[in-house]
C-alpha cells in the first residue's frame, strides 16, 4: 500500500459492515495518515448482510472517528458511505434501500471532490540530468532536466541552486525541442539559467521567493519497513531522496506503532516487514528537503540495502538542526 498511496490525494478504506473496525482498517488508516493523504472515504460495504441497518453504520462511523483520535491520525476530511457493492447500492447511483443516508454515491463523490493544491509560490525542481547535446544546432547548450515537484517556473524567474546557494535567472524552459514560457508541478522539462554555475544531478533549483527548502543531515522520520530483512540501528543504507543518493544510518528507533493495541512501543532495536516506526536518521551529506507535511516529494525518501533492494520508505518529520 505504501507504494501505491505515496502519490494519492484520496484513499478509500473498505470496511465490512459485519465486522466493523479491524486491524487492517487501522493499519491502512495509519499508513494513509503517515503519507499525508488529505481525504479519506470510509466505504462501509455489505450493508445487505446487516439488513441495511443505519444504526450499524452509525456505530462504525463512531468507532472509526474514535480510532482516529486515539492514534493521532490527521486527515483534512473523512467521508462515510454505506454500500452494497454486490448489488451496486451507493456505488454508482444512490440506494433506495438506505433512505436514511442522504449523501452522495461513491462515484458521485469521486467525480466532484476537490483536492487541495500545493504551494504555487515555493517551486522545487530536483535536477535529474545535465543535458549537453554538443551539436551544431545547440553548440553551447547546457540544460538541466527533471520533474517539477511543486509550484511553477517561468522564464525570467529568479532561482536559488541548492545546496551551493548560488543564484541565477531562468532563461529558457524546454519540452523536447519546444520552448515554453512556464511549466508547473508534475511536468518533466529542461531548463536553462543565465549564469555559468556548477549544477549537477541531486541539486535542487528552488524559487527565490516563498518558503525556502531546508538542509540537514540529521532527521526525524516516520518509516514503513517493507522487507523481512530487519532494519538494524547502525547499519549502513543507501538513502535515495528526490534525485540524490547518500549513505545513511539509523541512529535510534524512537518507538514503533503496535497496530493491534493501537499504542506506541518503546525500546525497539529492530524493525521487520510491515512495521511502522519513528526513527532518527543520520546521512553522510546534507539533503535539501521540505517536511513531508509540506511537500510529499521533497519530504520522502527510501532505504536501499546492499542488494539494491528497496527495504523501507521514510517521511521526514523534521530535522534535528
Amino acid at each position: 500500500m505504501v507504494t501505491g498511496a505515496s502519490t494519492a490525494d484520496l484513499a478509500v478504506i473498505l470496511v465490512d459492515a459485519r465486522h466493523g473496525i479491524m486491524e487492517q482498517t487501522v493499519r491502512h488508516s495509519c499508513i494513509a495518515s503517515l503519507l499525508r493523504i488529505p481525504k479519506v472515504v470510509v466505504a462501509v460495504n455489505k450493508m445487505d448482510l446487516v439488513d441495511f441497518d443505519g444504526k450499524v453504520f452509525d456505530e462504525i462511523r463512531t468507532a472509526y472517528n474514535a480510532m482516529i483520535q486515539k492514534n493521532g491520525l490527521e486527515f483534512k476530511d473523512v467521508i462515510f458511505i454505506p454500500m452494497c457493492a454486490k448489488d451496486g447500492d451507493n456505488v454508482v447511483s444512490r440506494s433506495e434501500r438506505m433512505s436514511w443516508y442522504d449523501g452522495p454515491s461513491l462515484l458521485e463523490l469521486l467525480e466532484e471532490i476537490e483536492i487541495p493544491a500545493g504551494d504555487a509560490d515555493s517551486m522545487r525542481f530536483p535536477v535529474q540530468y545535465v543535458i549537453r547535446p554538443i551539436s551544431r544546432q545547440f553548440p553551447d547548450f547546457r540544460g538541466y532536466g527533471g520533474r517539477i515537484s511543486q509550484g511553477a517556473i517561468r522564464v525570467g524567474d529568479s532561482v536559488d541552486v541548492l545546496p551551493s546557494g548560488s543564484k541565477s535567472t531562468v532563461t529558457g524552459i524546454w519540452l523536447g525541442e519546444k520552448k515554453k514560457e512556464q511549466a508547473v508541478a508534475g511536468e518533466s522539462v529542461c531548463i536553462t539559467v543565465k549564469d555559468d554555475i556548477d549544477i549537477s544531478r541531486g541539486d535542487v533549483i528552488a524559487s527565490d521567493s516563498g518558503v525556502k527548502p531546508s538542509m540537514s543531515n540529521d532527521f526525524v522520520l516516520d518509516v514503513c519497513w517493507l522487507r523481512t530483512s530487519p532494519l538494524v540501528c547502525g547499519k549502513r543504507y543507501t538513502i535515495r531522496h528526490a534525485t540524490q543518493e547518500v549513505a545513511g544510518i539509523v541512529k535510534e528507533v524512537e518507538y514503533k506503532l503496535d497496530i493491534d493495541k493501537q499504542e506506541k512501543v518503546y525500546g525497539i532495536e529492530q524493525l521487520t516487514a510491515n512495521d511502522i516506526a519513528r526513527v532518527h536518521l543520520k546521512t553522510a551529506a546534507p539533503l535539501v528537503f521540505d517536511s513531508y507535511r509540506d511537500n510529499r516529494t521533497m519530504g520522502s525518501l527510501i532505504f536501499i540495502d546492499g542488494t539494491n533492494d528497496t527495504v523501507g520508505a521514510g517521511m521526514i518529520v523534521e530535522s534535528y538542526d
